[in-house]
């Protein structure tokens, strides 16, 4: 089935814990599992045509968890970003990989190697993958307003150099923001950048959501009518 697809998607992937917990698994595997869907997640979303995807990987909030909680993500965010397949695939795929990272709340281990994933995948074009980790969306709007305060003339605050100060400047405007695992809310997700996106929550944990959920979500998208304030 063919969609007027979203220029620029955005993922949300929760319910990883339950997940683990439903099938009796490790968070470790609850979340490896949850981390090879979402690379299934952006080949389905390929092929529809659809080269912009934003994943929320981790939020400023996930790291006041349980400190071996946090440690067990940071271990898999960093094993993946140095992992030689995935890194083959994306180059197969030609995909430029996006950090989106607050380097004041993340190991300096973990932010090389995300960095260097970044870097290894920097020429591309033709697909991107924007990876938030680390972030907040209140912090992110902070970041912006303390660099314009730093250069210190009101002259220059306005929309576009705001946007140019944040720490996701790289982020397009996001057209549709699906989230999982039944909960009906974006917890301060880029409020600059999703301020129209249109929202679609789907009740399965993410490591069950398959294609045809996708597909689901996208006619769901086809169904809107995206008026922006007009």
């Amino acid at each position: 089935m063919r969609f007027a697809v979203p220029n620029a998607l955005a993922i949300i992937p929760d319910g990883n814990r339950r997940w683990a917990k439903k099938h009796r698994l490790s968070i470790l595997k609850g979340y490896s599992v949850g981390v090879n869907r979402f690379i299934d997640f952006t080949t389905w979303c390929a092929d529809y045509g659809i080269n912009s995807v934003t994943v929320w990987a981790l939020s400023s909030e996930n790291l006041q968890r349980q400190k071996h909680e946090v440690n067990t993500l940071l271990n898999i965010y960093k094993r993946v970003a140095t992992d030689k397949k995935i890194l083959k695939r994306l180059k197969d795929n030609q995909i430029k990989v996006n950090i989106i990272a607050n380097k004041n709340v993340l190991p300096m281990d973990v932010i090389k190697a995300l960095k260097n994933l970044e870097k290894e995948t920097m020429h591309y074009t033709k697909r991107v993958i924007n990876m938030l980790i680390g972030y907040g969306g209140r912090d992110d709007i902070l970041y912006a307003a303390k660099q314009l305060a730093l250069e210190g003339d009101p002259r220059k605050i306005n929309e576009d150099n705001f946007e140019k100060h944040l720490m996701s400047r790289k982020v397009p405007t996001i057209d549709f923001v699906i989230r999982t695992s039944g909960e009906e809310r974006l917890s301060g997700f880029m409020p600059w950048q999703a301020g129209y996106a249109e929202l679609y929550f789907s009740k399965k944990l993410w490591p069950d959501f398959t294609r045809n959920d996708l597909s689901v979500a996208l006619a769901n998208y086809n169904k809107r009518d995206r008026r922006f304030g007009k």
